[in-house]
């Protein structure tokens, strides 16, 4: 199980590290929104925290019930099937 943190920038995506590699064969649709991606989690019922800011990174956490990661995941799949 990897833990990963993710950084997020105003407006900017951000992308699993491990996916660096492959730069090239990912597209831009892959890449998670980190602002869309706060407001569902928001939108699920999680608690979003804002554990420091340096410059215009971000460092964020969620947290929550299993039935808030539910409704999240939920939302997420959702939102993924509207995207395509």
């Amino acid at each position: 199980m990897s833990h990963t943190i993710y950084r997020s920038e105003s407006g900017n995506q951000t992308v699993n590290p491990a996916d660096k590699s492959d730069k090239s064969d990912k597209s831009d649709t892959a890449a998670l929104d980190t602002l869309a991606l706060v407001a569902l989690a928001r939108d699920a019922g999680m608690l979003v925290i804002l554990d420091g800011q340096i410059g215009r990174e971000r460092y964020e956490s969620v947290t929550g019930s299993i039935s808030t990661l539910a409704r999240f995941a939920q939302a997420l799949q959702l939102s993924a099937l509207k995207a395509a």
